[in-house]
């Protein structure tokens, strides 16, 4: 006979156990089962090893989904502020790094010891190194088969096991596979805060690996104003994976190189400094092998002032506007999330129960609601647990 429990939630990352904790303080039997030997896996490489767990600005606009509205509900009820809390009460030192990211003075093996505790003290049990075998439903219970203990059943599942996002840490599309299992749709997923590569005419900026410049980018009508890095394979830095959440195939990545320039610099440039040239002016506000590259690309090596205007305009244009065109990304193996998931229109807003199927619950990364670089999604997890660990 199977061991029974109220709820099983699979999936021991940051939604999974919150969300038990949650559930756990409310009195019912939690049991946390994960195929990975520790919990917390990806909290603890985030943020370079000290977790940016949250951000101050969190707002649904600042998430991507089918459903733009999805997110409202959740994200209102358990927020920043109310996680910061929870933070502070366990003594958490922390900082604000920039753009209303906060991140632990110290290590993000914290926030783990923090979850674990909650868990703990909430009588919530965790089986790790536990892999699942086989998820099924009768007479109104989930039964779950593991590779590890005997067999478990409950009458609630929740579905917290992520997306496919860096598989050397574990990761798989195993959350996809169960939603189509119950008859759930699922969004697609697609790699996102993920680097671009760049081939053809753009692969002579591979020269500039290493260097990086504050731009404005853009995606569609998505543009993000942060550093832009260079690499040996294309581009990265956080304006472009931002930027890559909303990129598409086909698509073009726009860079503005010189966002806080006045109208019409150049030209200014040429009456001021009438022997100076493109490289010399760009060199002011760029790094200088940055600077080169876009000079020599452009092709205006002669001074300023042997320059026509309209050239110069033209320069200005395409500085602004400056056109990549990606050929793909680096893929989950190097995205920092997963966009598309589980279908919203499958799941309650308040809840985060599927519709079709009472007792099923799917939250965190697993769903198609994905964050911003900063915080974001970590305030997702935590949101969307807080809410389906209230109603389990």
């Amino acid at each position: 006979m199977p061991s029974t429990h109220d709820v099983i939630v699979l999936g021991a990352g940051a939604a999974g156990l919150f969300c038990a904790a949650t559930a756990g303080a409310r009195g019912r039997r939690v049991t946390v089962i994960d195929h990975a030997d520790e919990v917390g896996k990806k909290i603890l490489i985030s943020g370079g090893g000290r977790c940016n767990f949250t951000n101050l600005h969190t707002a649904p606009d600042r998430y991507l989904s089918e459903n733009a509205h999805f997110a409202r509900s959740a994200l209102a009820r358990y927020t920043p502020a109310d996680f910061l809390a929870l933070v502070e009460r366990y003594g958490i030192a922390w900082h604000e790094k920039t753009l209303g990211q906060l991140f632990c003075d110290g290590s993000a093996r914290q926030i783990v010891a923090m979850l674990v505790e909650e868990c703990r003290a909430s009588a919530v049990e965790i089986r790790t190194g536990s892999g699942i075998s086989k998820v099924h439903h009768a007479d109104g219970m989930f039964h779950v088969s593991t590779s590890a203990g005997p067999a478990l059943a409950a009458s609630k599942l929740v579905i917290a096991t992520g997306g496919p996002s860096i598989p050397k840490m574990g990761a798989t599309g195993f959350a996809y596979d169960l939603a189509r299992q119950f008859g759930l749709k699922v969004v697609q997923p697609r790699p996102a805060l993920v680097p671009l590569t760049l081939a053809g005419e753009d692969a002579l900026f591979r020269e500039l690996s290493g260097v990086s410049a504050p731009v404005l980018a853009r995606a569609g009508k998505a543009a993000f104003r942060e550093a832009a890095l260079f690499t040996h394979r294309g581009l990265s830095g956080p304006a472009i994976l931002q930027a890559s959440s909303y990129w598409r195939h086909g698509e073009p990545i726009l860079i503005d190189f010189l966002p806080d320039a006045r109208p019409d610099w150049l030209l200014s440039a040429k009456r001021e400094r009438p022997r100076s040239t493109l490289r010399r002016a760009l060199s002011e506000a760029l790094p200088d092998r940055l600077a080169g590259a876009l000079g020599e690309a452009i092709g205006v090596n002669q001074e300023l002032g042997a320059v026509q205007d309209k050239t110069l305009r033209a320069a200005q244009e395409r500085l602004a506007r400056w056109r990549f065109m990606p050929n793909g990304s680096e893929g989950f193996a190097k995205a920092e999330v997963t966009a598309g998931g589980i279908s919203t229109a499958e799941l309650s807003s308040q809840t985060m129960e599927a519709r079709k199927v009472p007792g099923l619950f799917a939250i965190g990364e697993a769903v198609d609601v994905t964050g911003w670089l900063g915080g974001y999604n970590f305030q997702w997890a935590w949101a969307s647990a807080h809410a389906a660990g209230q109603a389990l």
